[in-house]
């Protein structure tokens, strides 16, 4: 997910998104536990796209102070 998409978003797509981004990261982690994850890559790419999610939110919590 691209940094713009996310400032695009409103806060109740952030949320959404972010729980399913734990929710995926989630399965991917049980997936390489139990040795079936064939794209380990996707693991460093939801931690990043969860990272940028709650910075924005962050953000914007601290700007509406």
């Amino acid at each position: 997910m691209k940094p713009a998409e996310i400032r695009d978003m409103t806060p109740e797509e952030l949320t959404r998104a972010l729980e399913e981004a734990r929710r995926e990261l989630f399965n991917l982690r049980v997936q390489a536990q139990t040795g079936q994850l064939e794209n380990s890559a996707r693991i460093r790419l939801l931690r990043k796209d969860i990272a940028r999610i709650m910075t924005e939110m962050t953000a914007r919590k601290q700007h509406a102070l």
